[in-house]
């Protein structure tokens, strides 16, 4: 019934629908596998320096905020990319796209170490950013073409898996290797890291069997671009991946400048290892993707972002316990919402998904990157309860969206 021979072309005669990859089948293993290796390949990438934000501010003598620009940099650029990439994917096909996307920017990332400045590094990133877009722009739309709707939370929900345990990755690998030697080599370590990962996805990934080109043209893509700006809905969903995604990165990217502070005095390498509650996120996208397909998309949110915002409460004590708790149930919070947002994006989009997916990945790293530099801002003047009281009234906006999108919903949805 599947197809799991691997190639870069598109099939030009989609299946029938009823032949989409259900849970249980090989292709739909095989699919998951995949998509689980671009998540890890991706997010290693993307986040390998943020680990690293200390080491780097006194290596080129650069402040928390700046330093953050190592991340933001690349987040900012992807977003830009985002909706490019997601257009080009619509002419010459999904599997192409990924795939020349996590080639070239785990072959970037194997230079980025040589970077003599932080200028260099900076504009290195930024690259890296671009030619990572092709991954994200395109993952959910595969998989909303490929799997069946009701098997689809659960792909989402191991996609989004494979980003947690690559942002953890891309974390924990670097601060590893850092106290045994330089900044340099933990960003080597990292690259290597993605390499292998990108290497399993392009050796796996199952052709399309759904997908049919499409012209690609300004003026076409503007008006895909406004039909999904025109439903109220994916607005909303838009507009949590923004929040929540912000949110999440001002978190990581400061608690380990407040962890290698009094009263705690962590090392590096230590500081590293509170990266490991990325696995809340591992389980919990997973959890709440099957949970999603079954009690509905909105109540599962609800609880997610519910239980993100009473974790980063916990952390505001400065009590390494609480901490660790606290950051364990904002993670595993912020990946369940994560994973059903991505999901009901491709419910809600029945046409132009690759457009659609697009553009709530736009307004994710668009979070990532301008609220992640901006709360630096918050941290410098109130320290870590500034950033709480900031990322709090993040969290409280995405609440009411979700509130929203409940009551907009059919009742069988939420």
């Amino acid at each position: 019934m599947t197809t799991t021979t691997h190639s870069s072309t598109e099939d030009s005669a989609p299946a029938s629908v009823d032949e989409r990859h259900r849970r249980g089948t090989r292709g739909f293993n095989r699919i998951s596998l995949a998509l689980f290796a671009a998540g890890l390949t991706t997010f290693v990438s993307m986040y390998c320096t943020q680990a690293l934000l200390p080491a780097l501010s006194g290596s080129f003598g650069v402040s928390p905020a700046s330093a953050a620009l190592a991340v933001s940099v690349t987040t900012g650029v992807l977003a830009l990319a985002i909706i490019p990439a997601s257009a080009l994917s619509e002419r010459f096909g999904r599997t192409r796209v990924m795939v020349i996307s996590a080639s070239t920017s785990a072959v970037i990332g194997l230079l980025l170490p040589l970077s003599p400045t932080f200028s260099v590094l900076l504009a290195g990133r930024a690259l890296q950013g671009l030619t990572l877009a092709g991954v994200p722009a395109v993952a959910m739309a595969y998989l909303a073409e490929e799997v069946h709707a009701d098997s689809l939370g659960l792909a989402m929900g191991r996609y989004v898996a494979g980003t947690t345990l690559g942002g953890l990755l891309g974390r924990v690998v670097p601060s590893g290797v850092l106290d045994a030697t330089t900044w340099r080599w933990g960003l080597e370590a990292a690259a290597v890291t993605a390499l292998v990962c990108a290497v399993v996805f392009l050796r796996t990934l199952p052709r399309s069997r759904h997908f049919l080109p499409q012209p690609v043209g300004v003026r076409l893509l503007v008006a895909n671009v406004r039909g999904h700006l025109s439903s109220p809905a994916l607005c909303s969903l838009f507009a949590l991946g923004f929040l929540l995604m912000g949110g999440f990165v001002s978190v990581y990217n400061f608690l380990g400048y407040r962890l290698m502070r009094p009263p705690f005095g962590l090392s590096e390498a230590t500081v590293g290892l509170v990266f490991l509650m990325y696995l809340a996120g591992t389980v919990s996208s997973t959890v709440a993707g099957r949970i999603a397909d079954r009690a509905g998309r909105g109540r599962t949110m609800t609880v997610a972002v519910l239980v993100s915002a009473a974790g980063l409460l916990v952390t505001i004590p400065d009590e390494l316990p609480l901490i660790l708790v606290g950051v364990l149930l904002f993670t595993g919070g912020f990946f369940a919402a994560h994973a059903v947002a991505g999901g009901w994006v491709g419910a809600l989009a029945t046409e132009h998904r690759a457009e659609a997916s697009a553009l709530y990945l736009f307004a994710y790293y668009l979070g990532s990157s301008v609220v992640g530099a901006l709360t630096g801002l918050a941290f410098a003047a109130q320290g870590w309860t500034g950033l709480v009281v900031g990322v709090s009234g993040l969290l409280a906006v995405a609440l009411a969206l979700v509130v929203g999108l409940r009551l907009r919903s059919h009742p069988a949805r939420h």
